[in-house]
């Protein structure tokens, strides 16, 4: 229900670093001390916060002369952040004498949804119990406003915490998960080691266990410290307790059988919550979320929904599925699991075997290390039975092979796995009725605005013209993009003209667009894909990269490559299917210009004579085709016509000129081109 209200507007964070979202994407807040008065407003929203306490805070015993003039500064700027951040006044900075409030609905406050969570929680059943303490736990990033300096009153958060954590525990020890929860509880009590619940649920997990020594050694060990740093004994509940593992009392034992087991057994961590962190500043794809946020929505709850993102390279396919996952994750209580297949890493030896991703799996979901069995099939069916009746969001990253994909997918319950490839992966639409979601690069409006973000100012109000060229060099490839403004970030120096001026030279642009001493670029990644295809598609690519022309169709490859027409559109089909090429209509296909750019230094490193000879072939056989052809053939194939002309000019291949000059005239002619014709015939006259 929480979600729902706070889906779209403003939401505030104080569980961990202080966070305001809009709609879900971070807002940017400013200096630390617009931070440390916002944190105040938060933690006592809707109350009024006087200035005089708020000077306090930020300065202590030494304020400034002019420190209320700063606050009222700070304030404008807050309120003028929020207004542009949701328009629609979802959160409001009002002056209500003596000092300022934030009027907002609680629900968009993490810690306000925390407190209710724990609070709804009581005296529900042990699995309901259990589930919602483990949502309310889940709301914590981190220690509270661990970024804002200054004293700030978050002990009850912490302590808040703390309870639910101990609650959760407990509850999960009535549901007969004593075994997994030791190591949790280890943990726990080494980092709050004067919590006597924490101790007394460990003695509790450790002697249902089987381990009655730790449990008594867990004791003994609290009792030590307690005595020796604070001069006080143990309290009676635990005491008694002790009383109970030194007689093996049955009452310790679980009651009856166990309930059945919601969640899988976890050591150590209470769900697995494997995702990275999403890139900041993302930019765009409202289109593509909304669908994943819809077919999330109507997912089967009897199966797994599976979804294949797939796109060029540099496209933000990881990016994507990364940055949905931590939005959506509320939607899948029991996880979410992330393995980097490292399908197109370059090497065939960097690739994680389904064996390794799931014995890693299996550890996060609780299997302890001695459990996790030794050959394939035992694993995936461990893995299967773990996560039966569980929903979790499985995100399996730069895969390769849909068999490794099958492996790894949980059995049902409504779970979902998102899957980013370079290649379709289309047996799993067949097999599996997995979804396709494929990305295109960036519209321009969106590629000025990703600039924006990761230069961290206005550049397209600043030099709109420029920035647009630098989008179009870019091809509005997200990486290309992300390359280019960090080359601006990292050096402060450069103009934006300057560096336009740079990705204007062809020959130069991918080295521009390469950040070296990061191991990242946009002709790194073109190469991790062409590294991958096999030797017949290598050449093919080559032989599209030589082609002059807007557009390459399975003739032209089909007689550069000195093969039928059949298999030369097949491996068109497969350069298209690992986004090299893009089919623009059916049988023609095009280079982006940044693939275009790689595929050329590709041939004058590997074939540097591949150009001359593809023109050559691609002539014979346009002398070939052009004779007796309709004039919707040249219509088409025009434009591929005049730049083949001037490429064989430039190779020189004059006989052949002339003879492709003669039979185009007579369609210059027809179509009345005479300027086209004259315009090509000076073209090649200095050849």
């Amino acid at each position: 229900m929480a979600d729902d209200r706070i889906r779209s507007g403003l939401e505030f964070g104080v569980l961990g670093p202080l966070q305001v979202l809009a709609d879900g994407r971070p807002v940017r807040i400013g200096r630390k001390g617009m931070r440390g008065l916002l944190a105040m407003l938060v933690l006592e929203a809707n109350r009024v916060v006087p200035i005089d306490g708020i000077v306090d805070s930020l300065w202590g015993d030494d304020p400034p002369a002019t420190a209320r003039t700063i606050v009222h500064g700070y304030v404008s700027r807050l309120r003028r952040m929020l207004e542009e951040a949701d328009p629609t006044g979802s959160a409001r900075i009002l002056t209500t004498p003596p000092g300022y409030q934030l009027a907002v609905d609680p629900w968009r406050l993490d810690y306000h949804r925390a407190r209710q969570l724990v609070s709804s929680a009581r005296g529900k059943p042990a699995a309901a119990r259990a589930a919602l303490l483990r949502e309310a736990l889940g709301l914590w990033r981190g220690p509270v406003l661990g970024d804002v300096p200054g004293e700030l009153a978050t002990t009850d958060l912490a302590e808040l915490r703390l309870a639910a954590l101990e609650e959760r525990v407990e509850a999960e020890l009535a549901l007969g998960r004593h075994l997994e929860l030791v190591g949790e509880l280890r943990r726990l009590v080494a980092e709050h080691p004067f919590r006597e619940r924490l101790v007394a649920h460990s003695m509790r997990a450790l002697y249902r266990s089987g381990l009655r020594a730790d449990a008594l050694e867990a004791y003994q060990r609290f009792h030590r410290r307690v005595v020796d740093e604070l001069g006080i004994d143990p309290g009676p509940e635990l005491r008694a307790l002790h009383e109970q593992v030194l007689r093996d009392d049955p009452a310790l034992s679980p009651a009856g059988r166990a309930e059945p087991v919601e969640v899988p057994p976890r050591a150590g961590v209470v769900v697995p919550a494997q995702l990275p962190a999403a890139a900041s500043g993302f930019v765009g794809r409202d289109e593509e979320l909304a669908w994943l946020d819809r077919l999330c929505d109507v997912r089967d709850r009897g199966a797994t929904t599976t979804v294949v993102v797939t796109g060029a390279p540099g496209v933000g396919k990881s990016e994507l599925a990364i940055t949905w996952g931590h939005r959506r994750s509320g939607q899948f209580p029991d996880g979410l699991l992330f393995a980097s297949l490292g399908g197109f890493a370059g090497d065939e030896h960097a690739r994680a075997e389904p064996a390794e991703v799931l014995a890693r799996f299996l550890l996060a979901l609780g299997v302890p290390a001695d459990g996790v069995p030794r050959d394939l099939d035992t694993r995936v069916g461990l893995y299967r039975s773990v996560l039966a009746r569980r929903r979790v969001l499985v995100v399996l990253d730069d895969a390769w092979a849909p068999e490794h994909v099958r492996l790894l997918t949980p059995p049902g319950a409504g779970s979902m796995v998102l899957v980013t490839s370079r290649r379709r992966l289309e047996s799993l639409v067949v097999r599996n009725g997995a979804r396709m979601l494929t990305l295109s690069t960036l519209s321009e409006e969106e590629a000025v605005r990703l600039v924006d973000e990761v230069v961290g100012k206005p550049l397209s109000e600043q030099e709109p013209a420029a920035v647009r060229e630098l989008v179009a060099h870019c091809d509005r490839l997200p990486l290309a993009l992300r390359v280019a403004a960090a080359k601006l970030v990292l050096s402060p120096e450069w103009t934006v003209e300057a560096l336009v001026a740079q990705l204007a030279d062809e020959g130069a642009r991918l080295r521009v667009l390469d950040l070296a001493d990061a191991g990242m670029g946009v002709g790194r990644a073109l190469a991790v894909s062409y590294r991958n295809l096999p030797p017949e598609l290598a050449a093919a690519f080559r032989a599209a990269g030589a082609l002059p022309g807007r557009w390459v169709s399975p003739r032209a490859v089909a007689a550069v490559c000195r093969t039928d027409l059949g298999t030369a559109a097949a491996r068109l089909a497969d350069l298209a299917d690992a986004h090299l090429l893009v089919e623009q209509w059916r049988g023609g296909y095009v280079l982006h210009d940044l693939v275009r750019l790689y595929a050329e230094e590709v041939i004058a490193e590997e074939a540097p004579d591949s150009c001359a000879t593809a023109v050559g072939r691609l002539v014979e056989q346009y002398l070939a085709a052009t004779t007796g052809q309709a004039l919707s053939w040249f219509d088409e194939e025009w434009p591929n016509v005049v730049a083949l002309v001037r490429a064989a000019a430039e190779h020189g291949l004059h006989r052949q000129v002339r003879q492709l000059l003669r039979l185009a005239r007579a369609y210059c002619q027809t179509r009345s081109l005479d300027g086209d014709w004259a315009a090509l015939v000076e073209s090649t006259s200095g050849f």
